[in-house]
C-alpha cells in the first residue's frame, strides 16, 4: 500500500479531479542522454502517480479500453492505483497485460487508449501510458511478493514460434489456462523486436528479461537458438504438439533500390540496431560486434524505427545525424514523443527529400545521399498525398553512414517451407477470425499476419489468438500430445 498525502482527498469529486493537470515525465537532459544509453524516461515518483491516478474519471462507458488492443481494464486498475492499492492495481493490470512494464514504455498509447480519453475533448487526457509503466514497474519489483494463480493441467501442449510480444502474449495467455507452453527462438535471447530492436534509451534490456522471467515462472518454456525452418519444420512441431502459434514476425528488411546501396557504410535498420541492441556493439572492443561510428549519418524513413537508429547514431558520437523523409513535417509517422526527443537531442530533418543514389569514393566507402526535394502530389491509395520529385531539385547530404529504415516485410524462411500454409502477394500469413492458418491446429499472429507494426498490436492478435487456442484445445481430440518426446529430448543439447 501507499500512504496518501493527508492533504488529499481519499475520493475527490469530478470537479476536483478535473482541476488536476497532466503530470510531467521526468526525463534525463537532453545534452547529456544524447552521449549514453541511459533510459531517458525516468518513470514517475509516488507522488506524481497518485496525483495523476486521481486525475480518472471513472468514466461509467469507458472508451479508453475499446482504444487497447489488449483490453486492459484501465478504470480498475487506476481506482486501486489512486487508493494506493499496489497490489490490486498490479494484479488486474497483469490479468490483461502481460508485458506492462513494457507496453508503459513503448506502446502509442496517445493514438490509442489515450486518445478514447474524456478528459481528452477538454484538455489532456489521463497519462495512462505513465500509470501503466509506475504499476507494471511495482509489480516488476515486488514480484516476490505476488502469489503466482492455481491453474490445472489441460494435459495439452502448444509451441510458440518466436519469442516476441506477440509469441509473449499467446505464451502468457496459454500458460494461464493450464497448457504446456514452449516458446521458440531464433537469436540467443528472448524477446525478439524488444531486445534487437528497440533501443535500450527507450526499453532498457532488463525489463524485458524480467517480464520473460516472470512467464517462466508462470510455467513457460523458452529454448533460444532454434530456428523453425531449419532446426526443425513446422511439420515437425505439428506432429509434436497438439497446437502451433506462430509469431516470427516480419524482420526482412526492405531497401530502396538506388545506384550504390551495396557500398560500405550502407546498413538496414534491422541490422545496425540488432547489432547495437543484441550484441552490444556500442561496447566494441569489449563485446565481439563491431558496428561503424559514423561521423555524419543519414537515416531514411520517417517511423520509431527511424528515430531508434538516428538517435543510436547520435550515441555513438554521430557529429550529425540527419532524418531524411520523403513527405511533410505534419505526416511523420513517429510518435511525437520519439520525434520530440530526437530534435531535443540535436537531430537534423530533412523533410520532402527522397534519395535518388548513394556516393561513394574509389574504395566503395559512402561519401553522401544525393537526394531530390519533393512536394505533395494527388493523394494515394491512402488518401494522402503522393510525394512527387521536383525537376532539377537535387541536392547531397554529405554523410559516411547511410541507414534504411523504410519498413520491414515477412521472412520467407518458414513460410517458404511449408507449401500448404496460405499467404498473400506480400508474404504474410493468412488466418481467419479466430486466428486459424489454413492448417488445422496452427495458429498466427502479429507482423507476421498484418505487416510491420506496433508492439501492442502483436500483443492483441497473440491474445486473442491463445483464446481461441484453447478453445481449440478443449473442443478438440489431439494425439501429438503424447509422441513429442523426440523434440524436446533433443533441446537437451540446444543452448536454452
Amino acid at each position: 500500500m501507499i500512504a496518501k498525502s493527508p492533504d488529499t482527498p481519499s475520493k475527490p469529486t469530478p470537479k476536483q479531479r478535473m482541476l488536476i493537470e497532466r503530470q510531467h515525465m521526468p526525463e534525463q537532459d537532453a545534452q547529456a542522454r544524447a552521449a549514453n544509453f541511459g533510459e531517458v524516461n525516468l518513470g514517475l515518483t509516488e507522488q506524481l502517480a497518485l496525483l495523476e491516478a486521481d486525475r480518472c474519471l471513472q468514466c461509467k462507458v469507458p472508451k479508453c479500453v475499446n482504444g487497447c488492443p489488449v483490453k486492459v481494464n484501465i478504470p480498475q486498475f487506476i481506482k486501486h492505483l489512486s487508493e494506493g492499492d499496489l497490489p490490486g492495481a498490479a494484479k488486474c493490470l497483469l490479468r490483461d497485460n502481460v508485458l506492462p512494464s513494457v507496453t508503459g514504455r513503448v506502446c502509442p498509447q496517445e493514438s490509442q487508449c489515450e486518445s478514447e480519453c474524456l478528459r481528452a475533448h477538454k484538455g489532456l487526457s489521463v497519462a495512462i501510458g505513465y500509470l501503466e509503466r509506475f504499476v507494471g514497474d511495482w509489480a516488476r519489483e515486488h514480484s516476490g511478493d505476488q502469489t503466482p494463480n492455481e491453474v490445472t493441467p489441460s494435459g495439452k501442449t502448444v509451441a510458440i514460434v518466436g519469442s516476441g510480444p506477440g509469441g509473449l502474449a499467446a505464451a502468457g495467455g496459454l500458460a494461464a489456462s493450464g497448457h504446456d507452453v514452449t516458446v521458440f527462438e531464433a537469436l540467443h535471447k528472448a524477446g525478439g523486436v524488444l531486445i534487437y530492436g528497440i533501443p535500450e534509451f527507450r526499453l532498457p534490456k532488463k525489463i524485458v528479461e524480467a517480464e520473460v522471467r516472470r512467464l517462466e515462472k508462470a510455467g513457460v518454456k523458452i529454448v533460444c537458438n532454434t530456428i523453425i525452418g531449419r532446426t526443425y519444420t513446422l511439420q515437425e512441431l505439428q506432429g509434436q504438439f497438439d497446437a502451433v502459434f506462430l509469431a516470427n514476425g516480419a524482420g526482412l528488411p526492405i531497401f530502396m533500390n538506388i545506384p550504390g546501396e551495396n557500398l560500405k557504410g550502407v546498413y538496414s535498420a534491422n541490422e545496425y540496431l540488432t547489432r547495437v541492441n543484441l550484441m552490444a556493439a556500442h561496447e566494441f572492443p569489449n563485446s565481439d560486434t563491431p558496428v561503424l561510428r559514423g561521423k555524419h549519418v543519414a537515416i531514411v524513413g520517417g517511423g520509431n524505427v527511424a528515430m531508434d537508429a538516428a538517435r543510436t547514431a547520435k550515441r555513438l558520437g554521430a557529429e550529425s545525424s540527419t532524418i531524411v523523409y520523403r513527405r511533410s513535417k505534419e505526416e511523420l509517422p513517429a510518435r511525437e514523443e520519439e520525434a520530440h526527443h530526437a530534435r531535443e537531442e540535436g537531430l537534423q530533418f530533412e523533410f520532402l527529400a527522397a534519395p535518388v543514389q548513394v556516393l561513394g569514393n574509389e574504395e566503395k566507402w559512402v561519401t553522401g545521399l544525393k537526394c531530390v526535394r519533393m512536394q505533395a502530389g494527388e493523394p494515394d491509395e491512402s488518401g494522402r498525398a503522393r510525394p512527387v520529385a521536383i525537376p532539377g531539385s537535387e541536392f547531397v547530404i554529405p554523410c559516411d553512414t547511410v541507414v534504411t529504415a523504410i519498413g520491414s516485410r515477412a521472412n520467407p524462411l518458414l513460410t517458404s517451407t511449408c507449401p500448404d500454409l496460405q499467404l498473400n502477394k506480400w508474404g504474410n500469413i493468412i488466418v481467419d477470425e479466430n486466428g486459424m492458418t489454413s492448417l488445422p491446429g496452427v495458429f498466427a499472429g502479429g507482423d507476421i499476419v498484418r505487416g510491420a507494426a506496433t508492439v501492442i498490436l502483436a500483443m492483441g492478435d497473440g491474445k486473442r489468438a491463445a483464446k481461441a487456442m484453447d478453445d481449440y484445445l478443449r473442443n478438440t481430440e489431439t494425439e501429438s500430445g503424447s509422441i513429442r518426446n523426440n523434440i524436446m529430448a533433443s533441446l537437451c543439447d540446444v543452448n536454452l
